[in-house]
């Protein structure tokens, strides 16, 4: 199909991948080590930390806490952070948006994770993967990656059996090939769940003191879940201080783990010559969603009347548009062609606030020429019905954000040139 669905929340993502052989889990995999950022931190320069990734690392845990490590470890160096995660979604969104969000602020060592999001075919999850590599040493090939392993309840029994995950061994093919460092967290959460000494998901009870858990809901770690995390961290990063040779990353006469990378990713903005009908460019500085997303969508567009659409010409392989989808957001139909055209919706079952997201427009194997047209529906999404129990009832509490059918688009994510 031509049409996926927007970014679901964090557990939808992890569908089934081909079937390949699961690698062993090691906490930590050395490789090349990070020896240019150590070596900055060492002579007390300045340091940025890139942190790119998901909702486990978007929350005030373990990135907070390896940062504020590293300061207490390295006292003389001028250490600072670039937040690049964003929750509910992927290397798949990652990888356009790798440039804009976190490789543009020059960061000295990039963590990657998204090892909870990702899923779908291995070959997927690598040309992602891959991409953010690439992109990130075009643009510096001095900057330090490492790629760091989350893990949610349904992926423990692979850590306790002592194998990665369908997703993090896919992972782990390109940090082979590009010998990046990876930090897997699921052996210590393995370790202390199958000795008893944590268990993975609950809540606290007062009538059973000294019980520690690692979530509340079975994949966004809470403080003692954290702490977990740091603590594999800190040990791994003690582990690779002295490792390594410092230097450029070579990317020139290396062949691509895949042809088919998606180093090309990019995010290109939405035009005003692109946009027919009805549509306000909504000013950031005003309190809504243009300001509350204005770090991630630098512009935003909002069309409120069916008819408005976005029409332009791609010479290339994906299109996508990258925005918001919420309680108010309406329905779509897009029109590659002279292909029948499909319909998505910019609301999901998540929708009780706005969130980012993309939708697809078009994917296909050959760089040609295509035209594109997606414009807003007058149709009404059935929104109850896609809620479960508790999400009505919140509908029904506030019914009047619910009852629009609009659209807020960002910008496009393309693989190609986009021709207005």
């Amino acid at each position: 199909m031509r049409i996926l669905p927007i970014l679901a929340a964090a557990v939808a993502a992890l569908a089934p991948l081909h079937a390949q052989e699961q690698a062993k889990a090691d906490e930590l995999a050395v490789r090349g080590g990070l020896p240019n950022f150590f070596g900055k931190l060492k002579n007390g320069e300045e340091v940025r930390v890139g942190y790119l990734g998901g909702s486990i690392t978007a929350a005030n845990g373990w990135r907070v806490k390896s940062l504020k490590w590293l300061k207490e470890q390295y006292p003389a160096a001028k250490l600072s952070e670039i937040n690049a995660a964003i929750g509910g979604t992927g290397s798949d969104l990652g990888v356009f948006r790798a440039h804009q969000d976190v490789i543009s602020k020059k960061p000295d060592l990039l963590f990657i994770e998204f090892a909870v999001n990702d899923g779908g075919p291995a070959e997927k999850i690598q040309r992602s993967m891959e991409g953010i590599v690439r992109q990130t040493w075009k643009a510096d090939p001095t900057t330090d990656i490492c790629f760091v392993y989350t893990l949610s309840e349904n992926m423990l029994p692979s850590y306790q059996e002592g194998k990665f995950t369908a997703v993090a061994t896919a992972m782990e093919g390109v940090a082979a090939h590009y010998q990046i460092p990876s930090i897997a967290f699921g052996p210590e959460v393995a370790k202390q769940v199958t000795d008893g000494s944590l268990i993975f998901t609950g809540k606290a009870d007062p009538a059973k003191p000294g019980q520690r858990f690692f979530t509340g809901d079975s994949v966004h770690p809470n403080d003692t879940g954290h702490e977990v995390y740091q603590t594999v961290i800190a040990r791994s990063l003690t582990a690779m201080k002295d490792s390594g040779t410092g230097g450029p990353h070579k990317l020139v006469g290396m062949d691509p783990l895949r042809a088919d990378n998606w180093e090309n990713a990019k995010i290109v903005p939405i035009t005003p010559s692109m946009l027919k009908g009805k549509w306000t460019k909504l000013d950031p500085s005003q309190p809504g969603p243009a300001k509350s997303f204005q770090n991630r969508l630098p512009a935003l567009w909002k069309a409120e009347e069916a008819g408005a659409s976005i029409q332009f010409i791609l010479e290339g392989t994906v299109a996508q548009v990258y925005g918001l989808l919420g309680p108010d957001g309406g329905e779509v139909e897009i029109k590659v062609d002279e292909l029948a055209p499909t319909k998505a919706l910019l609301f999901d079952k998540y929708s009780t606030y706005h969130r980012l997201g993309k939708m697809n427009l078009f994917s296909g194997p050959s760089a040609d020429r295509h035209t594109i047209s997606a414009t807003l529906t007058a149709n009404m999404p059935d929104k109850a019905k896609m809620f479960s129990e508790e999400n009505r009832r919140k509908m029904e509490a506030n019914p009047e954000p619910y009852g629009k059918a609009v659209w807020y688009a960002g910008s496009l994510l393309v693989l190609g040139d986009v021709v207005e």
